[in-house]
């Protein structure tokens, strides 16, 4: 009589209901659920839950084809931020000798000259004088002025000046060297009963549009310088040393 309960039993209950047995999992009819899956949840009362879990490897070398074609070589990438530079390298070996060039311009240098004199004998007047000259020696670009007896510069620089006259018997001599209005040098001989050349000389900087002349004028006694028509005994001299350009 127990015999037959029993088994009606166990026909009548789920397997889960059996004190001391694990619970399956249901089972689909399409697809296996049982071993768990690399997604399947599982907590820790489930006595499956320790089994090792197989997964099947595939060797890559065996499923490996044969190198396929170059493929179409792309478009170039952007050009990238400039390096730093790097360093300098082995001086390399001397070239060869280049061809003659072209002449180059020629040097441009400066000038400036004078060298005029007065023939005849000149006596002071009550006022200033600018002594005037007749003779002209040497006249760069026609910079000196005779008649008026004045060097008008043109080039900036510094220049060298000299003046030379002849004194006259028993009179004073007295001149000046002038630059515009003012005095720069003087040229005096005491009355004598010989008369005799004086000269003076001097390097003085002139600017463009100085001018430079001699000067005459009266003092207490007569003022002359000696000249004759014949002989030139008076002069006054000047030239360019050096350019302001080159200062």
């Amino acid at each position: 009589m127990a015999a037959p309960a029993l088994l009606l039993l166990a026909l009548l209950l789920p397997a889960g209901a059996w004190p001391g047995l694990p619970r399956r999992p249901c089972v689909s009819c399409c697809r296996p659920a049982w071993p768990p899956g690399p997604y399947t949840r599982a907590s820790d009362r489930d006595p499956w839950w320790g089994l090792p879990r197989v997964r099947p490897t595939i060797d890559i070398e065996i499923l490996k084809g044969e190198k396929g074609e170059a493929g179409v070589r792309g478009r170039p990438g952007r050009s990238g931020k400039e390096g730093p530079p790097g360093s300098r390298g082995p001086q390399g070996r001397k070239g060869q000798k280049g061809q003659l060039g072209p002449p180059g311009t020629p040097c441009q240098r400066a000038y400036a000259a004078f060298s005029v004199g007065r023939r005849e004998g000149l006596h002071s007047s009550d006022t200033f004088q600018a002594v005037p000259f007749d003779t002209e020696l040497v006249n760069l670009d026609g910079a000196f002025d005779l008649a008026a007896g004045r060097f008008l510069c043109a080039v900036p620089g510094v220049y060298f000046l000299s003046l030379n006259v002849h004194t006259w018997n028993h009179k004073e001599t007295y001149l000046h060297v002038m630059r515009n209005r003012r005095p720069e040098a003087v040229l005096y001989a005491q009355p004598s009963e010989r008369s005799l050349m004086q000269a003076q000389s001097l390097l003085l900087p002139l600017a463009a549009g100085d001018a430079v002349w001699v000067r005459m004028f009266q003092r207490d006694q007569d003022n002359a310088v000696y000249g004759e028509r014949g002989d030139l005994y008076i002069t006054f001299s000047g030239h360019l040393v050096k350019p302001a350009a080159e200062l």
